[in-house]
């Protein structure tokens, strides 16, 4: 029997019973609670004509139930849960975690990564956490290295680079764990005397895969965290691998496509990032190389911004003014002004969000600044005239970027 009265042992239950990003567990979660829709699960999984009671019983005391909870659909989602409560132990699972010494985080707990909240009814149930839980801190400065397992030389070295660079910086560098583009900006973060966040798509007992288990415990071992939303004992698939995705879009500030190639599952994260209003950049390569073309479509399409060193993506994903860690590169690793001052004061909400996602150095174009701040286009282009006239931006050719002190 499944004990509904203790929050962690009903999350690592749902961890195991949905697969991740699962609407329907999602919007039940969110309408009755973890615990009583844990409890309704339980009952409706005995058999199809008890949970089409159950439904209907449901639906009367709840009417208005979103779309994703229409009965039909909610039966589907029972018949997919309903396998999984044979034997279901979520105490078993949290035994196997504490052996692990690790830690199981739920959304609430001061440590949690706010930023999964912005998946909506898609976030996960809760995280289970291998090294340093305090993802939250992990994750308020922190940017995202992505790309190909079959990269080329010319994509491990700029993921090298790129990754030792924000390292040094103080700045989390998050990514899959994978071979590749993964492996190489972790183990250059480590190098760089930094944190990085390892995403599995499976369970956190396995470090997988078996050839980056080394690699992975040195994360571990240098005050890293390996993360994954399915319990123990979960092998990774390929539906696992691009939901796990969205994890690292979400937790991280910015996402960089290192190098992709057309079909690259490395450009799903660059699509949920963008989802979430996240900035995306990503790196040329070669015309030549089919490794990079992936990347060059994403900068053909206005997906991602053209980066190429650690000052642009820290321009990117750390704009000025939110107070990120300080590796004492500058004004921009600071987060402060050229002048060394601040946000404006008099500025009103949008102003300040607008000005924090003004860059530096080079100019953006509307959409791009619009993403960065989270603000609608139309109100984006009114704020930025505003800014102008105020002494605050500066416009080049139909791109803005933040006025220097010599311009005030």
């Amino acid at each position: 029997m499944v004990d509904t009265d203790d929050p962690r042992v009903v999350a690592a239950a749902w961890s195991r019973l949905a697969e991740p990003a699962d609407p329907a567990a999602g919007h039940l979660v969110r309408a009755l609670g973890a615990d009583a829709a844990l409890a309704w699960v339980l009952d409706a999984a005995a058999g199809p004509d008890v949970a089409e009671r159950a439904i209907r019983r449901l639906h009367g005391a709840r009417p208005g139930l979103p779309d994703e909870l229409a009965p039909a659909r909610l039966l589907r989602a029972v018949s997919r849960w309903a396998p999984r409560t044979r034997g279901l132990d979520p105490r078993r699972e949290l035994r196997s975690l504490d052996l692990l010494g690790g830690t199981l985080l739920l959304p609430g707990d001061p440590r949690w990564p706010r930023a999964l909240d912005d998946l909506g009814v898609l976030a996960p149930h809760c995280l289970w956490v291998r090294g340093e839980p305090d993802l939250g801190g992990a994750s308020a400065g922190s940017v995202a290295l992505v790309g190909a397992r079959a990269c080329t030389e010319y994509g491990r070295h700029v993921a090298a680079e790129l990754a030792h660079g924000l390292a040094s910086r103080g700045v989390t560098v998050v990514s899959g764990g994978a071979y590749g583009i993964d492996a190489a900006a972790h183990r250059a973060a480590l190098a760089g005397r930094g944190t990085t966040v390892a995403y599995l798509a499976g369970g956190i007992d396995r470090l997988y895969p078996a050839g980056n288990a080394d690699l992975l415990r040195g994360v571990l071992d240098a005050g890293g965290a390996v993360v994954g939303e399915v319990p123990p004992g979960s092998v990774p698939s390929r539906v696992r691998f691009l939901l796990r995705n969205r994890l690292i879009a979400a937790t991280a500030r910015a996402t960089v496509v290192v190098e992709a190639a057309w079909r690259s599952g490395a450009l799903s994260t660059a699509a949920r990032a963008a989802e979430l209003l996240r900035p995306v950049g990503a790196v040329p390569g070669p015309v030549t190389s089919m490794a990079s073309s992936g990347c060059h479509r994403l900068l053909r399409d206005g997906a991602a911004v053209c980066v190429t060193d650690v000052d642009e993506v820290a321009e990117l994903a750390l704009p000025v003014g939110d107070g990120l860690p300080d590796g004492g590169s500058g004004d921009r690793a600071r987060g402060g002004t050229a002048s060394g001052a601040g946000t404006p004061d008099g500025l009103d909400g949008v102003g300040r969000r607008l000005f924090d996602a003004l860059p530096l150095r080079r100019a953006a174009d509307v959409a791009s600044i619009a993403r960065t701040a989270g603000l609608a286009l139309d109100e984006t282009r009114g704020a930025l005239g505003l800014l102008e006239l105020a002494g605050f931006a500066v416009q080049e050719a139909g791109s803005w970027r933040r006025a220097s002190s010599g311009n005030r």
